[in-house]
């Protein structure tokens, strides 16, 4: 017996399966060198963004290249927020979701007008022009090049300075987002770090938000846009109300992801608004499966946890690995894999994503079903499948 992932029994399982992933994520992690709190954090926060990137793109087809301003609006949001009221992290995602919400009104409500390569062209700019403005001419609101960052004589209205005379810490009505307990488990450390936790409880309730999207009468209406918004005009459907209300609702988890990097690590820097961070959120959507619910969390997690162990690597540990091969061809076989490794882990990724748009167009989620349909297929029903379909083109 089969179940539906759009069934609501599959919904449940999903969401199961989701919160199991989350509360032992340092447990399963942690054999694969990724267990601890800042790439696990990291694995949350890009998750959500990617969710929020998919409802507009994996939805509609409205390709845009500019998303990453809403991540950096989020994250000065959230660091003013610090400076000015408080150092607990609700008021700052509260913040980052007025204002990176605000923002993807007045952008989508401009961009919205053009569809197709105008449309991300249009993102593209916008992207451009706030990065220009957070890098130098907005300096006294982002600090520039030097990124916005916490200060002894901040405000702070409701927060009393430290005793110490050192910076407050983020916090969630008292505990610290750096609090992380550790433990053994079969010769492994465990984190369990307290950031971490809240950034999986936010990307519990983002996903949760996007499956009701995709099942209620909206999200319907949204993939006939993508399927044929020409024959919705010629009918008589207005879909730009629709458009930007996914567009808005995508900026929004842009900018609640962008504050809960503000929330982890107290920094807002202009490099958060670059192409390059909208091309990797485009990455991540397309490399685990657009349009669907879990695609862009396995490509955020795939591109994030790659990035990490490949940028890590340096010659000296290529050496290392290649040892048992002979000197002259060791050196050889290091020349070329040091150029995919380290700072140019970028190659690998590329080479990564140009296997799987042509083995796995459907993305990593497919190469999953694939490997599930093995075992779920019943004996004998390969042969009877293909018998049907010789009969169907008799």
């Amino acid at each position: 017996m089969t179940v539906s992932s759009s069934s609501p029994r599959g919904d449940m399982l999903m969401m199961l399966g989701m919160i199991v992933a989350i509360v032992f994520g340092p447990i399963i992690l942690a054999p694969f060198g990724a267990g601890y709190p800042d790439l696990m954090q990291k694995f949350a926060i890009y998750g959500i963004f990617a969710i929020g990137f998919n409802i507009l793109f994996g939805l509609t087809g409205y390709l845009s290249f500019g998303h990453a301003a809403f991540l950096g609006v989020g994250s000065y949001s959230a660091v003013w927020m610090f400076k000015l009221l408080s150092m607990n992290v609700i008021p700052a995602l509260i913040l980052a979701i007025l204002i990176s919400g605000l923002f993807a009104l007045v952008i989508g409500f401009i961009t919205l007008r053009r569809s197709g390569i105008y449309f991300a062209i249009l993102t593209l700019a916008f992207a451009q022009m706030s990065y220009n403005l957070a890098y130098s001419v907005l300096t006294p609101i982002t600090n520039g090049e030097t990124g916005l960052q916490l200060l002894l004589d901040d405000p702070r209205i409701l927060d009393a300075p430290l005793a110490s005379g050192d910076l407050p810490l983020a916090n969630l009505f008292g505990l610290q987002m750096n609090s992380t307990y550790e433990t053994s488990f079969l010769g492994m450390t465990l984190y369990f770090n307290a950031g971490y936790y809240l950034c999986g409880v936010i990307l519990l309730v983002a996903f949760y938000f996007a499956m009701r999207i995709f099942r209620s009468p909206l999200g319907m209406m949204l993939k006939a846009i993508k399927s044929n918004q020409n024959r919705l005009n010629y009918t008589g459907v207005n879909t730009r109300p629709y458009t930007l209300t996914a567009f808005v609702i995508s900026g929004i988890y842009a900018g609640l992801a962008g504050g809960l990097l503000a929330c982890t690590d107290p920094l807002a820097g202009a490099e958060r608004m670059q192409w390059t961070a909208s091309g990797e959120v485009v990455l991540m959507t397309i490399l685990g499966g657009a349009g669907t619910l879990l695609g862009p969390i396995i490509g955020a997690g795939a591109i994030k946890y790659f990035e990490n162990i490949f940028s890590a690597f340096n010659e000296s540990e290529l050496n290392a690995v290649f040892s048992f091969l002979p000197d002259g061809l060791r050196e050889a076989v290091v020349s070329v894999a040091s150029t995919f490794v380290g700072e140019g882990w970028q190659l690998t990724l590329g080479v990564l994503f140009m296997l799987i748009v042509i083995f796995l167009p459907g993305g990593l989620l497919e190469g999953v079903r694939r490997i599930l349909s093995l075992f779920n297929r019943p004996p004998g029903g390969g042969m009877e499948e293909r018998s049907a379909r010789v009969k169907s083109a008799a």
